[in-house]
């Protein structure tokens, strides 16, 4: 097996396990996960969106983004700092909103739901417009979350015309 290809789980040691906002910003681990901690988390994000979707709906599914959102800022912050670094990669929590809002207009619909997490990827990777100008310009919490809440947007927008012709 090709060893790049392989599974990691590596926590920095400069980082305190024991506060909250490590747990929050790699969304419970997630973020550990090697290579591509974003797909992992994006992942985790569908996984922990569907349940919500199925029990509250749209509007629950939305209260919980904006928490996720609201958690998200202070934990990015918090994580960042201690790590002296803009925008780690273990930083995940950002995936998760990213890829909820891309869900909302994706409701229940099985292929929706896939289409809502690969769209988001595909904006999420490759940053097109104010996507990447968000991800290069802006420092900080704001700019850790605003490129995954802006690709999720793009991919919402797009799940969204996609099932009005379903």
């Amino acid at each position: 097996m090709n060893k790049d290809l392989k599974v990691t789980f590596e926590i920095p040691p400069e980082l305190d396990t024991n506060k909250p906002y490590v747990w929050i910003a790699t969304w419970g681990g997630a973020g550990f996960l090697g290579p591509a901690p974003g797909t992992w988390g994006s992942f985790a994000g569908l996984l922990c969106g569907i349940p919500i979707l199925w029990i509250s709906g749209i509007t629950g599914l939305l209260f919980a983004t904006i928490l996720v959102i609201t958690l998200g800022l202070w934990a990015a912050y918090a994580f960042d700092k201690v790590l002296e670094e803009h925008d780690s990669k273990m930083i995940v929590i950002d995936e998760i909103a990213g890829v909820w809002i891309a869900m909302l207009p994706a409701a229940l619909n099985p292929l929706l739901l896939l289409l809502s997490f690969l769209l988001f990827r595909a904006f999420d990777i490759y940053k097109p417009g104010p996507i990447g100008v968000f991800d290069r310009d802006i420092r900080g919490a704001a700019g850790v979350m605003g490129d995954d809440l802006l690709a999720g947007l793009a991919a919402a927008l797009c799940v969204w015309g996609i099932s009005l012709v379903l």
